[in-house]
């Protein structure tokens, strides 16, 4: 297994980044100024970006491991990486997820806590609807974890 941070010709991981964020012009947003990292194991397996918001606060802004991968580790090495390159740069990593039990039991085992929700964030930043397990995504979850 190996981690690469990519520093060059980023959209060239779209597909996989859309199966973290669903609308490309959302993923504009955050990716050139992102910090982008692939898990490689033979091939690509997961993905990751990373922002800067303050001095003491990084964001995971997307993470996502092809379905055919989900359950193998693959996810929490990724983040595992993340929290060791992170540790002596910042007090705080947050994401934000939507309302999915599964999701967010995920980074809970994985130390991360509430923090905020931001109302309806679904419902005005995207085009169309997003489901996840059959319900639609409303509310964007913050979670925080302390490094």
């Amino acid at each position: 297994m190996e981690i690469r941070q990519i520093l060059n010709n980023k959209k060239e991981y779209l597909p996989l980044l859309l199966l973290g964020d669903e609308q490309e012009d959302m993923i504009d947003k955050y990716l050139e100024r992102g910090d982008l990292f692939a898990l490689f194991d033979n091939d690509l397996k997961s993905i990751c970006v990373v922002t800067k918001e303050t001095d003491e606060i990084y964001e995971i802004k997307n993470l996502a491991t092809y379905e055919k991968y989900q359950k193998k580790g693959y996810g929490t090495a990724l983040l595992e990486h993340i929290f060791q390159n992170y540790s002596d740069r910042c007090k705080y990593i947050l994401l934000g997820t939507g309302d999915n039990a599964e999701i967010l039991t995920f980074y809970n085992r994985r130390g991360f806590a509430y923090s905020h929700t931001i109302s309806d964030f679904f419902i005005d930043n995207y085009d169309k609807p997003i489901f996840e397990n059959g319900k639609q995504l409303v509310d964007m979850i913050y979670l925080r974890k302390t490094i």
